[in-house]
C-alpha cells in the first residue's frame, strides 16, 4: 500500500518547523530503537512541556503534512522515547489482524478456568441524539491533550509530539512501542483493535507511556449493559486492568472506569 514520504527528516534542517507549515518548540527527533537508530525518525518530541495552547499549534501538522499529534510521558521512571526499546523492525501492519480474532485469543489465554466464553465484540456506541451536537472525535482528543499537557491526569511528566502514522491507532505500531510486550510481543494486533474502537467509539490515541497507554473516547457507552461488554474487551486487550482496578468484576470495572467516561487508560505491568 503506498504512503506518503515521512515529513518528519525535513525537521532536521528546519527544527522551527515552517518548512511544513508550523511552528514547534524546540523538540528532539528520536530514531532510537532496541537495535540502534532506525533509517529515519519514529517521532518528534518536544524538549520541554507544553505552554497553554501548545496542542493547537500542533493541530496544523494532522490536516496537512500527516503527522499526529500525541502527549508522551516521560516522568513515570522510565525517561522518554529515546529510552523505550522500541521496536519497529518487529511490528507487522495493523490491518493484516482481525480485532475479534486478537481480542478472542487473549480472553482464552488470560480467562480463569470458570471464566465465560468469549462473548464477541460489544454493539458499537448508541448514536448521539439528534437534538444533541455531532461530536467530533478530534475535538475530543483536543480537549483530554490539552488537559493532560496543564498537568490533569495520570500523567507525570507530559510532553507534546509528532508521529508519521496512517491514522490514530496505528501510532503505537508506526513507532515500534513496545510498551505490552509482555501480553503482546506485536503491537500491531493490538493497534488493529484500536482501529475497531476508533470506528465504534471514536477514540483517537493521544498519550503514551513506557508502558501505559491513554485514549480519548468521543462515544462512550451510556448505559451499564454497553459498558460491561466493552468491559470484556478491555479484559482481553490489557487484564492488568481490571487486577488494579482492585475490582475482579467486569460490572465494577465498568462502572467505574468506562461508563460514560470520555478517556480510557491501560497499563501493563
Amino acid at each position: 500500500m503506498a504512503t506518503l514520504p515521512n515529513p518528519l527528516p525535513k525537521l532536521a534542517a528546519d527544527p522551527s518547523g515552517r518548512c511544513l507549515g508550523l511552528e514547534l518548540p524546540p523538540g528532539t527527533l528520536i530514531d532510537a530503537t532496541d537495535e540502534g537508530p532506525w533509517h529515519e525518525p519514529l517521532l518528534w518530541c518536544a524538549d520541554e512541556r507544553a505552554v497553554p495552547g501548545g496542542w493547537a499549534a500542533l493541530e496544523p501538522a494532522r490536516r496537512t503534512v500527516g503527522l499526529l499529534p500525541l502527549v508522551v510521558d516521560i516522568g513515570d521512571g522510565h525517561g522518554g522515547p529515546r529510552d523505550w526499546q522500541l521496536a519497529p523492525a518487529e511490528v507487522s501492519y495493523p490491518g493484516d489482524h482481525d480485532p475479534e480474532e486478537v481480542l478472542a485469543d487473549h480472553w482464552a489465554a488470560y480467562a480463569t478456568a470458570d471464566a465465560a466464553p468469549w462473548p464477541g465484540l460489544a454493539p458499537e456506541a448508541s448514536p448521539v441524539a439528534t437534538a444533541v451536537p455531532a461530536v467530533d472525535p478530534d475535538s475530543v482528543a483536543s480537549g483530554v491533550a490539552s488537559s493532560l499537557l496543564a498537568g490533569e491526569g495520570p500523567l507525570k511528566e507530559p510532553r507534546p509530539a509528532l508521529v508519521f502514522a496512517r491514522r490514530s491507532a496505528d501510532i503505537p505500531a508506526a513507532i515500534g512501542w513496545t510498551g505490552p510486550a509482555d501480553h503482546e510481543t506485536d503491537v500491531a494486533r493490538l493497534c488493529a483493535v484500536l482501529r475497531s474502537w476508533e470506528d465504534r467509539f471514536g477514540i483517537r490515541v493521544v498519550a503514551l507511556g513506557f508502558d501505559h497507554l491513554l485514549v480519548s473516547v468521543a462515544f462512550p457507552p451510556t448505559t451499564l449493559a454497553e459498558a460491561e461488554a466493552v468491559a470484556a474487551e478491555h479484559v482481553a486487550f490489557c487484564p492488568d486492568n481490571l487486577r488494579q482496578d482492585g475490582d475482579t468484576t467486569l460490572r465494577g470495572y465498568a462502572e467505574r472506569r468506562l461508563l460514560d467516561q470520555p478517556t480510557w487508560h491501560f497499563w501493563w505491568d
